[in-house]
């Protein structure tokens, strides 16, 4: 017997089997076309996304030190998954957090503890010791005039560039500076950002008492009205 006649055999054994049984044969043709519908209901609900590549954070072993161990240990925790390479991934780093408020406090301490008592640096750790003590216990408060560092332009700035009398900048040399705001508060925040009419969240009032009611009113009007290209060069005075 031929290779075609089995094969014609075969396919008509099939094609009576199959229409003997109905319900079969129905089931064999709708399953599949079910199951490939889900699939396409499912794409149209939830669209693909590009996923970019996931540079995770390094952990120190305990031979790079107690700290990068412990920081690896508990800041991995969640395994986080990051767009860019992270520090650790960097030839000669071997942790992320070097930058750490802890990290520098440990490095800082064991800096001081490292130098010599006759070290001048050491003398001015000391001298900021005593600076922050007297700070702390002084009870007359303290004057913008207080923060400007020695041959300061902000006067002259003022005067030229604000058009103020010599009164007005007399008045803010010598405001008071609410040291705990600045301490608490002050971080980050730029003279672009004491304006409330302009969306800003501070004014110059949160931050330092000018006595004379007109000119701070006045120093208001100039920050609100200002370019932000002026109060960038007022800041650097």
């Amino acid at each position: 017997m031929s290779v075609s006649t089995q094969l014609g055999l075969l396919l008509w054994k099939n094609f009576t089997y199959r229409r003997r049984q109905t319900l079969q044969l129905l089931v064999e043709i709708v399953w599949p076309l079910f199951i490939f519908f889900i699939l396409i209901t499912v794409r149209l609900n939830y669209p693909p996304y590009e996923q970019h590549e996931c540079h995770f954070p390094n952990k120190a072993m305990p031979s790079a030190g107690t700290l990068p161990w412990i920081q690896g240990i508990l800041c991995n925790a969640n395994n986080p998954c990051f767009r860019n390479p992270t520090p650790g991934e960097s030839p000669g780093i071997v942790g992320n957090f070097n930058d750490s408020i802890i990290s520098r406090l440990f490095s800082d301490a064991k800096k001081i503890l490292l130098y010599s008592q006759n070290d001048k640096n050491l003398e001015g750790f000391k001298d900021l010791a005593r600076a922050l003590e007297a700070m702390q216990t002084s009870r007359s408060g303290f004057k913008l005039k207080h923060f400007l560092r020695n041959n300061e332009t902000l006067s002259s700035f003022l005067r030229r560039n604000a058009s103020l009398p010599e009164h007005s900048v007399q008045q803010i040399r010598e405001a008071d500076v609410n040291l705990d705001k600045v301490l608490l508060r002050g971080f980050g925040v730029h003279l672009r950002n004491m304006c409330p009419r302009k969306g800003g969240k501070q004014n110059v009032s949160d931050f330092v008492m000018i006595s004379d009611q007109q000119v701070a009113s006045q120093v208001q009007d100039i920050l609100c009205e200002a370019p932000p290209t002026w109060l960038n060069r007022a800041e650097e005075n």
